[in-house]
């Protein structure tokens, strides 16, 4: 490709909208566009590492025996009615009607699709496992579009669907895709993306993880211990509270703390640890049903966690409906209220007499126990993880709090969709059988800037070879000079011919304005071309993000090229 055709321009300021990275030189790079808010349009460089990484998502999906597919954008509701998915997702859903006023959405996901899909066609239990997939565009109106690619509303996904007879022979295949997806990310050139527990949102399903670039630029907070490895997103992350100490149960005693409606302004007022106190937090279900949880004072309410106990959508309660159960906002507690579900964590449903809300203004009671004084609470890990908790793995790490990207997730669905969409099948007896579902996602557009994110120096990105939008880069310096330019387009004639993937700068701009722009495309290989290196009888060399350098013989070019290329790969696909 000759640089004076390469549709997109590369610029040397710093987009105003753009703080991530990737976002920057994507749009400097001449790799993207935006169209609207969360859209973009893809320039030939990015188009090229997109499609790279799609042959080689191809490439392994097709080794563990998926079998690609392609599925409509556009779907008509009923399919998520099915699920009852239409109605309880929110507007991160794009509905919309067409002309005959028939209810249609723009799919975020391909579950409802795949399923009817596939209860038209495996029937029988012959026809079990196997695994469909495609590589698809996605839209899902995101409320925080931001990074470029990294967060988006409409993006390309490799999303894939596994149909199992059995649970043994889920978790089975479950393992062989989390281990293709280890050589996708490795062949991609970032191995360092590891798998993590996280929870499984809107899909459904019992066991999920997710596959994380590990950099400080990312959204999503990882639960981390140095001693055993442990990790887990955020969402779902555990710990081991330390025990505390045992202490004969007192009696409640009612004690007057005026002003006293913050936890922090609660522990100064009876010089206590935060520890010590239980606090409150009133929230309101989709269905109307007012939820008490009670937490110790020191530790947040883990939201995602919560919604595993509720089981449907909840906001924050206010003070209307918190002094309709008769609790009374700062000085409350679960004992004694009415109409209401409480939930209790764990972290003070074995701690000795603490200090909990009285339901009364400037009011609390010491020595609350939650065996003695809410003995129908549910209890339940609710909890947020905190930097120094104990490991729940090793129970000897402490964790440390790091941040990621997620490039990938992978669910152990279960029958959820199956199930509600009636797919079944007739066992080796005749007997009709619900299928047991795997589903597993990556999203190339963010991938592509993730890639970025952890490959890039203070220039530009520094492309794996395995995905670089081209494999070599042609810089010619003083064209018009001599017999530079004939030389130049030989050597691009040769290289090209060679099956190498050349952009060649053809154009007769000044050193600094070439390796700038060289720098923003981040190609692996550079070769430099001048009138002086040609009277020598050689031509420079420079590896991107390296400082490796140095002079090749003209007639050795094209074998030098060949050889680097071939072993960066073989390098990178060893990795993996």
């Amino acid at each position: 490709m000759r640089m004076s055709r390469l549709v997109g321009r590369r610029h040397k300021e710093k987009p105003a909208e753009a703080t991530l990275i990737s976002h920057i030189y994507l749009l400097r790079g001449g790799y993207i566009r935006p169209v609207a808010n969360g859209i973009y349009s893809m320039l030939p460089p990015a188009f090229r590492v997109a499609a790279k990484i799609e042959n080689i998502i191809r490439e392994e999906m097709n080794a563990i025996d998926g079998q690609e597919i392609k599925m409509p954008v556009v779907l008509p509701r009923e399919l998520w009615d099915e699920t009852k998915r239409y109605d309880t997702v929110g507007a991160e859903l794009l509905r919309f009607e067409d002309r005959t006023k028939h209810g249609m959405l723009l799919a975020m996901t391909h579950e409802e699709a795949v399923t009817a899909l596939a209860r038209t066609e495996a029937t029988s239990y012959k026809d079990y496992p196997f695994m469909l997939y495609q590589i698809q565009t996605k839209f899902r109106d995101e409320a925080r579009s931001r990074g470029g690619l990294i967060r988006v509303r409409e993006f390309t996904m490799k999303d894939a669907y596994s149909f199992h007879r059995t649970q043994e022979d889920l978790d089975a295949y479950y393992d062989r895709c989390a281990k293709a997806y280890h050589r996708i990310y490795a062949r991609c050139g970032v191995p360092e993306v590891v798998s993590i527990q996280s929870d499984t949102g809107m899909m459904g399903g019992k066991v999920a993880h997710e596959y994380m670039l590990l950099t400080d630029s990312g959204e999503d907070k990882i639960a981390q211990c140095p001693e055993c490895g442990y990790l887990a997103n955020f969402e779902v992350a555990t710990s081991i509270l330390p025990e505390t100490q045992k202490e004969e149960l007192k009696p409640l005693e009612e004690v007057s703390t005026p002003g006293t409606s913050t936890i922090q302004d609660l522990a100064q007022f009876l010089n206590l640890p935060e520890s010590k106190l239980a606090k409150v937090v009133f929230y309101i279900t989709e269905s109307k049903k007012m939820v008490t949880v009670m937490i110790r004072g020191d530790i947040e309410v883990n939201e995602t966690k919560l919604a595993k106990v509720l089981k449907e959508p909840f906001a924050f309660a206010n003070d209307a409906e918190i002094g309709a159960i008769g609790g009374v906002p700062g000085y409350a507690s679960g004992m004694g209220l009415k109409n209401c579900i409480v939930v209790v964590d764990k972290s003070i449903s074995t701690a000795p007499n603490l200090v909990c809300g009285a339901n009364k203004k400037d009011t609390h009671l010491l020595n609350f126990n939650v065996s003695r004084d809410l003995p129908d609470a549910i209890i339940a890990d609710i909890a947020t993880v905190k930097e120094g908790d104990i490991c729940p793995v090793c129970k000897k790490g402490h964790i440390k709090m790091q941040r990621g990207i997620e490039v990938g997730n992978i669910f152990k669905l279960g029958t959820f969709y199956t199930q509600s969409m009636h797919m079944t099948y007739a066992d080796e007896n005749g007997t009709e059988q619900t299928p047991i579902m795997g589903c597993y996602g990556i999203g190339v557009g963010r991938l592509v800037g993730s890639v970025i994110e952890a490959k890039h120096d203070d220039f530009g990105p520094i492309w794996p070879m395995t995905i670089a939008p081209w494999q070599v880069q042609l810089n010619v310096l003083q064209m018009d000079k001599g017999n530079t330019q004939s030389v130049a387009e030989q050597i691009y004639q040769e290289l090209e011919k060679a099956g190498l993937e050349v952009l060649f700068d053809d154009r007769n701009l000044s050193p600094g304005a070439q390796f700038a722009e060289a720098d923003l495309m981040g190609i692996p290989l550079r070769l430099v071309i001048s009138p002086r290196n040609i009277e020598k009888g050689e031509v420079e060399y420079k590896v991107r993000g390296t400082d490796e350098k140095g002079f090749i013989p003209l007639s050795e070019i094209t074998s030098f090229a060949q050889n680097f290329v071939k072993k960066e790969i073989e390098r990178i696909n060893a990795i993996a």
